[in-house]
């Protein structure tokens, strides 16, 4: 199939592009490289047709979804904090692009669409685990934008009859993920600064827990939606069922790097939510999906690429001093 995936060279995305890849679909991506790095897509740059571009122009769009069969439509800024901060580049990166997204997809005729959605919409109601049917509380504007995209979607099953279906990410962590930005998820952040000798910080008193989920286990989602039948705008989560708090966490971490389980508090972030933990019943109905990979096991595979990153740019700024050195010389 020819298939689109939109912020392509981000961390889930390009992750999805290696996988459609490797199945033998042709890829076409489109990214605005605002937090996707080309290096993201260097195992594949070859195999795939790239595209630089905003999803929220509709010219852009257009021109993206041109000869495709299916979109999986995974830009945004993906950033609570980020849209508490600064809210319309959030909206416009978020609902404004998979509304613009959409009707480019219907324009063109393309059968399905494969939105990446957020556990963040449920909120912080205390029932758990969250189901898809319960009501949603977002209480950032990244969460309320996820949320009007997935009402987008939904419409334009029943309005368009294009086959569409929202996959709700449960705090999707792995290699790829930028650890040093301070959007960053806290996985990757925590690694990084262990890595480095430092004390991770901790917003609130570490007790708040979340539904931790490797990427290998978002990408198998999506490639389930690829073939499977009867979406019709349905939103389904994708996650490994358990929860882990902020400080089991770091203890895991610690144990995995070799470094003190201590931490800095901080007071508790604007628009995060207590606990999180997902239901998979309707992701085994409609996809028949269920996690491949356990926490721990994405922990180390996690921790293990960035000690390698690190490793690498140490020794890349080890050769360029000598380089600098011989050449004053």
């Amino acid at each position: 199939m020819k298939i689109l995936v939109t912020g392509g060279a981000g961390f889930i995305g390009s992750h999805l592009v290696e996988a459609l890849v490797e199945e033998g679909h042709g890829v076409r991506v489109l990214d605005d490289f605002s937090t996707g790095r080309v290096e993201n897509l260097h195992a594949v740059l070859a195999d795939v047709e790239l595209l630089e571009g905003d999803c929220a122009d509709p010219e852009r769009a257009a021109a993206a979804v041109r000869g495709v069969e299916a979109v999986f439509h995974q830009a945004a800024l993906p950033s609570v904090a980020r849209s508490v901060a600064d809210p319309l580049p959030t909206h416009r990166a978020g609902p404004t692009a998979t509304l613009t997204m959409l009707v480019a997809a219907r324009d063109e005729g393309v059968a399905r669409f494969v939105y990446a959605g957020s556990s963040s919409v449920y909120g912080d109601t205390p029932t758990l685990p969250k189901r898809e049917d319960m009501e949603t509380h977002p209480l950032s504007p990244y969460a309320a934008g996820k949320l009007l995209g997935e009402h987008y979607a939904r419409l334009f099953a029943r309005l368009y009859g294009m086959e569409t279906l929202t996959l709700r990410y449960f705090n999707v962590f792995g290699p790829r993920q930028d650890g040093t930005s301070p959007y960053s998820g806290v996985i990757s952040r925590f690694v990084e600064v262990l890595l480095a000798g430092g004390i991770p910080v901790v917003h609130g008193d570490g007790r708040q827990s979340r539904d931790f989920t490797y990427v290998a286990n978002a990408v198998a989602a999506n490639l389930l939606a690829l073939h499977a039948v009867g979406l019709a705008g349905q939103a389904v989560n994708v996650a490994t069922g358990r929860r882990v708090s902020l400080l089991e966490l770091l203890e895991t971490l610690a144990r995995l790097t070799g470094r003190p389980a201590a931490a800095q508090q901080a007071p508790p972030r604007a628009g995060d939510v207590r606990h999180s933990r997902a239901d998979l019943g309707r992701a085994r109905e409609v996809l028949g999906y269920a996690p491949a990979v356990d926490f721990e096991e994405g922990l180390r595979r996690t921790v293990a690429w960035l000690r390698e990153r690190r490793q690498s740019s140490s020794s890349g700024a080890e050769e360029a001093g000598e380089s600098r050195s011989c050449a004053a010389d």
